[in-house]
Formats: C-alpha cells, sequence, structure tokens
C-alpha cells in the first residue's frame, strides 16, 4: 500500500517480501488484498516502471536510501506486539546496507522499538565489521482506513514523524520532508517530533478511536433497557464541537488489523511500566461483550433453543469495503449460532473467500458444524426460507434492499440489525419485526 503510493507520487519503488506466493500474485497481476483503488495504482506504476516486486532482499536494500519497514506485528500470546518480523527487516537492512540508510518503521510498534531496530542495525553492521556505516530510524506511523487507504494516503490530514534531534535525524528529516513535499503545497501536514512521541501517537489516536465506539456501545446497551433510541442521542451529542460524530455510532464492536491489537498492546506497555490502564480494559471488555449482543437478542426472541432455525448473515469482514476477517464480529456470531444447532446462509460482497478460510479454521473441531454454514453469492439467496436476517456488515449495497421482496423470500419478516441501518418505525410499517442496537 505505502509502496504503490509512493510510486503514485512518482518515486521509484522497490517492494519486497519473503513470502514468494505473494511477489508472484503481484507480478501476475494480483492483489493479496481487497482495497478500493489499489489495483489500478499498481497497474498503472508497474507499467510506468516506477514499482518492482520482488523476494530479493539485497537489491532492495541497495535501490532505496529510505527503507520503509512496513510487516505484520500480530498480538503476542501475552497481548503485547510481536516485533520478531520487525527485528528481522532490520537486521537484513544492516546485513546488506553499503550506505546512509534512513529506516522507517511504517509498522504499528510499541514504544521503544525504534532503539530496538537501531540495535538490530547495530549488531549486524559489527559482525560484518562495517561499524563506519550510519543509519537513523525513523517513526512514521500510518493512519490509514481499511477500505478508503487510498484516498487517506493520498490526501492525508497529518504525516507523522519521529526523528530523533542528532545529526543523523537532522539528516533524516531532510529527507522525509522531501519525500513528502507534494502533500505539503498547499499547507504543512507534516508533524515532527521525537522517535517516542510518534510512536505513542499511533497508539493513542487507535485507543481513542476505539474508545469511542465502546463507549457508544454501552450506552446503547442502557439505551435499550431505558426505552431511549440511541440514534437520537447520538445526534444530540454529536452536534456538541466539542464531541463531533466520527466514530459515535453504535453497533456490534470494531475489530479487525488495529483496533484490538492496539488497545491490548498499549495497555501491555502501560502494565510494563506498573501503571494500570482502567479505560483501556473496559474498552476492551465491552467491545468483547458487544460482538454477543445480536445472539443475545436472538435468543431473546426465539428462547434458547434454536436448533433447527435458519439465519441469513449479511456482512462477514469486519467493516465495508475490505475482506479483512481478523477479530470480525461475524465470526463471534456464526459460531455461536451453529454451536446452538442453527443453520446460516452468510453472503458478503468482497469476503466470502477470506471467510470460508477463516470460518474453516473457527470451526474445525465443532462436528457437523460446517455442513450447517452455506455460502450464497447474492444477499436475496440469503433470505429464502430463514427465520429472521441477521445484519453484521454495513455495505452499502444493503441499505436499500426491495423489502416487498425480502418479505416474501423469508419464512418470518424478522431483520436483528446490529448496524442500525434503517429507522425501526420505517420497518414497523412495512411489516417487519425489528431488532437494533440502542433502539427499542
Amino acid at each position: 500500500m505505502t509502496g504503490t503510493c509512493l510510486a503514485e507520487l512518482g518515486n521509484n519503488v522497490f517492494c519486497v517480501d519473503v513470502d514468494a506466493k505473494k511477489i508472484d500474485l503481484l507480478n501476475n497481476g494480483g492483489v493479496p488484498i481487497y482495497e478500493p483503488g489499489l489495483k489500478a495504482l499498481i497497474d498503472r506504476n508497474r507499467a510506468a516502471g516506477r514499482l518492482k516486486f520482488s523476494t530479493d532482499i539485497a537489491a532492495s536494500v541497495a535501490h532505496g536510501d529510505i527503507q520503509f519497514i512496513a510487516v505484520g506485528t500480530p498480538p503476542d500470546e501475552d497481548g503485547s506486539a510481536d516485533l520478531k518480523y520487525v527485528l528481522e527487516a532490520a537486521r537484513n537492512i544492516g546485513r546488506h546496507m553499503d550506505s546512509f540508510k534512513v529506516i522507517v518503521d511504517k509498522s504499528t510498534v510499541p514504544v521503544g522499538t525504534a532503539d530496538k531496530v537501531k540495535a538490530a542495525v547495530a549488531e549486524e553492521l559489527k559482525q560484518r565489521g562495517s561499524v563506519h556505516l550510519d543509519c537513523a530510524v525513523v517513526s512514521n506511523p500510518e493512519f490509514l482506513k481499511e477500505g478508503a487507504a487510498v484516498e487517506d494516503f493520498m490526501r492525508p490530514d497529518r504525516i507523522v514523524v519521529g526523528v530523533a534531534s542528532d545529526e543523523a535525524g537532522e539528516k533524516a528529516k531532510a529527507m522525509m520532508r522531501t519525500l513528502y513535499a507534494p502533500f505539503n503545497r498547499n499547507h504543512e501536514r507534516m508533524y515532527f517530533m521525537d522517535v517516542r512521541s510518534a510512536e505513542f501517537t499511533k497508539y493513542a489516536a487507535n485507543a481513542m478511536l476505539a474508545t469511542r465506539i465502546s463507549f457508544m456501545n454501552e450506552l446503547a446497551n442502557l439505551a435499550d433497557r431505558v426505552g431511549a433510541d440511541i440514534e437520537l442521542v447520538r445526534q444530540g451529542i454529536g452536534s456538541d464541537p466539542r464531541i463531533g460524530y466520527s466514530f459515535l455510532y453504535a453497533g456490534i464492536g470494531y475489530g479487525g488489523s488495529c483496533f484490538p491489537k492496539d488497545v491490548q498492546a498499549l495497555a501491555k506497555t502501560a502494565a510494563q511500566f506498573g501503571q494500570s490502564t482502567y479505560v483501556l480494559d473496559a474498552v476492551e471488555k465491552v467491545n468483547q461483550a458487544q460482538k454477543r449482543v445480536l445472539v443475545d437478542k436472538v435468543l431473546a426472541r426465539f428462547g434458547n433453543d434454536i436448533a433447527g432455525k435458519r439465519f441469513a448473515v449479511w456482512g462477514l469482514a469486519f467493516k465495508p469495503e475490505t475482506d479483512d476477517m481478523r477479530e470480525a464480529p461475524s465470526r463471534i456470531i456464526i459460531q455461536e449460532l451453529l454451536d446452538r444447532g442453527a443453520i446460516v446462509q452468510a453472503h458478503d460482497p468482497v469476503a466470502m473467500e477470506e471467510a470460508r478460510r477463516v470460518l474453516a479454521q473457527d470451526l474445525a473441531d465443532r462436528d457437523g458444524a460446517l455442513e450447517h454454514l452455506h455460502f450464497v453469492d447474492q444477499p436475496e439467496s440469503a433470505l429464502v426460507g430463514v427465520d429472521a436476517l441477521i445484519i453484521v456488515t454495513e455495505w452499502k449495497a444493503f441499505r436499500s434492499p426491495d423489502f416487498d421482496a425480502m418479505r416474501r423470500d423469508m419464512k418470518n419478516p424478522l431483520i436483528f440489525d446490529g448496524r442500525n441501518l434503517f429507522d425501526p418505525s420505517s420497518m414497523k410499517k412495512q411489516g417487519f419485526e425489528y431488532f437494533g442496537i440502542g433502539r427499542s
């Protein structure tokens, strides 16, 4: 993603990965992830000769004065970020560099990672007898939303860069300013700071957004009990400029590659320094519980015995415009339904293939569960003969369905809406029994 967008700005970019299958896919016109607009950018810049994909690590280090580390940092067993891929990339740079390099941590990493990257490079240089070579390690966290990553990169609201205050850091600062100059022509978007503050900024941003989501979900659950409409509450509090509307939508919890692991990693960092994180702990606890709210509503409506009941599930990815199934609420919901003997007919506009793979792993130790899970190519097909529709992901294609056709296809005109796509009063007028989140 980063390499492709930098190539679009006119840079010559060499992308390297140790996964030969991924590189072969890219070199043969494929893309390993779904991200709107990304494939077109890759095709254009590869054709222009500005973008190359390879497994040749030595060639990649020789190619670039600026080396971006953009590998995964999955959660370790204790919730901390696993830095093995970051540090291996750093060691590879140290093994092959023959001139000054700016090494940019683009991966989401905990505070202090730049020091570890610097040490890993220095160790390799020492073993080579090349201690005269130098590098600068920069923190440049990304703030891209899955599903809108290309747009976010090409029109950033801020570019955070953490650099050291020494001579190498000043050199790196000048090089990063040149790299991102196209984004600063209308107004300055770069925020330079020390490295540790930049590393911290990424986690703080994601933790704040996750907190807003869990806060609204907790209020939504209370609104259900007291008879309030959380959508009207959202409008009332969001109109306050001190609060705003962003990330105030109630739903069934967040997922994906960032919020879950970043909240855990920040709490783990605090624990390492002997500090409690009461708010972050609550954010995660609320989110885990929220993923089961729709199942609770289903059981409250049908009773605990739903064996043989048939449910349509619209949406599998954790959010629209992506095929990312990591920490997706759909995984929890589908498992819970299947564990109780229900039959699930599932559809997602993009994530079907990834969902098949992930859910096959999730359900591998549940005898017969996969036999009751059916993937269908069209949302309308998922509705045939079902006792209820469960909406999990707010894809645009789900917002304006043919309600008359839905009533004809469904055994019961019953909707459990995990994303509050529809208005409860309108659903009632159209003959549907409707359950939203916080909209009783």
